[in-house]
């Protein structure tokens, strides 16, 4: 099985949260785990965040940050080619989809695209995750995720 995250599931392998444990078992048994490139970019910003919104958090972000640093390499990441954001597009208008969640949506789907392996699609928006169903992935978590703020 390949694990795709999104970056709300990656930001979880890196900073302990609801479902944390229960991903990062998941990703110790996948054979690969995969992102797409903007996760860099939206999981810094997302951990940036919380460090200036909790400032008691600021070493423990530091130190996540050191490790998705010093982890990305071990990753498969999926360029964002232009036929990936048409895809994207796509997804954003069928699934009513915000334009980076399309995005996610289309690199997983490339993804499954082009391996017979089963994609684990994890995220922790109910509607991606949906879209995601409906695409054939298997998808983390099993139970519908609570809805984004």
């Amino acid at each position: 099985m390949i694990l795709f995250c999104d970056t709300s599931a990656l930001v979880k392998l890196y900073i302990a949260e609801t479902h944390s444990e229960a991903l990062l078992q998941s990703a110790r048994e996948a054979n690969l785990l995969a992102v797409g490139r903007i996760a860099w970019a939206e999981a810094f910003a997302a951990l940036s965040r919380r460090a200036r919104e909790v400032p008691a958090d600021a070493s423990a972000i530091d130190e996540a940050k050191r490790r998705l640093g010093a982890q990305w390499r071990e990753y498969f990441v999926l360029e964002i080619s232009q036929a990936v954001v048409e895809l994207a597009g796509d997804y954003a208008d069928t699934f009513a989809l915000r334009g980076y969640d399309s995005v996610q949506l289309a690199c997983a789907r490339t993804l499954q695209l082009a391996t017979p392996e089963p994609v684990r699609f994890a995220c922790f928006d109910a509607r991606l995750l949906k879209a995601a169903r409906v695409l054939g992935m298997e998808v983390f978590p099993e139970v519908q995720a609570e809805a984004r703020r």
